[in-house]
């Protein structure tokens, strides 16, 4: 059997919040390169918390956090995107800035000068961006918003790409639009962590962890979740 590959993200025993509210017990978490892992709850779980801490938005009280080995667990936000990881929110653009702005913004992090020659590849990817080029975010649609917000978060050239609810505020045909996207970046190699709510993105899936109540009350393949009668019941009818 071949040995398991190194986690390109390694979360161990994060405790997180804000001011005397706890948030987060001991979450773990990995993702391992190329792979899509799945952070399924429902709202109020913690998903978001938990992602500001992997990116450092917010402290980090207890646990530690290692991406490609290395101990990030104290390290700025920017540093973190610099060693490869990139965070898209679930507002997920600047809306008062055209989409090429907030594609420059994206890229601020690559080591080159110019990043016109990535903007270009993005274009390549959604091409409805580039005919829309000069317009503010604000003028997209929802769907548009949601690309836009994938290619600012690609426009740093990252190794593992962090999503917070990318079907919010979406339509049902518009979130099999951003499937396909992720789908694409899959093949690319790109590793993807997507906290959501909607079920739907369990066809990306690799692996799946259930946070509820600011703790992982499972983890294992979707296979593995699907067999899981507690769980089907519990979770399955999360929209």
């Amino acid at each position: 059997m071949a040995p398991e590959a190194a986690s390109l993200l390694d979360a161990k025993g994060v405790d997180a919040g804000y001011g005397t509210m706890q948030v987060l017990w001991g979450v773990d978490l990995d993702v391992r390169p190329g792979e899509t892992v799945l952070l399924l709850g429902a709202n109020g779980a913690g998903k978001t918390t938990f992602l500001k801490s992997l990116v450092g938005l917010i402290e980090t009280r207890q646990g530690h956090i290692a991406l490609g080995g290395r101990d990030v667990t104290r390290m700025r936000s920017s540093d973190r995107m610099r060693l490869g990881m990139t965070y898209m929110s679930e507002l997920a653009v600047f809306p008062d800035l055209s989409i090429e702005e907030n594609l420059k913004v994206g890229a601020q992090a690559l080591g080159h000068a110019d990043p016109g020659a990535r903007t270009e590849e993005l274009y390549g990817l959604f091409p409805v961006l580039r005919e829309k080029r000069r317009n503010a975010a604000s003028t997209l649609s929802g769907g548009q918003r949601k690309m836009l917000g994938i290619a600012k978060a690609l426009a740093a050239e990252p190794k593992l790409l962090v999503m917070d609810e990318p079907s919010a505020g979406l339509s049902p045909l518009l979130v099999k639009e951003v499937l396909q996207v992720l789908s694409r970046l899959q093949q690319q190699g790109l590793a993807l962590l997507i906290a959501e709510q909607n079920i739907g993105f369990l066809e990306v899936a690799t692996r799946v962890f259930v946070l509820e109540g600011g703790r992982i009350r499972f983890s294992g393949t979707v296979a593995e979740m699907t067999d899981n009668e507690a769980l089907r019941r519990a979770y399955f009818g999360l929209k």
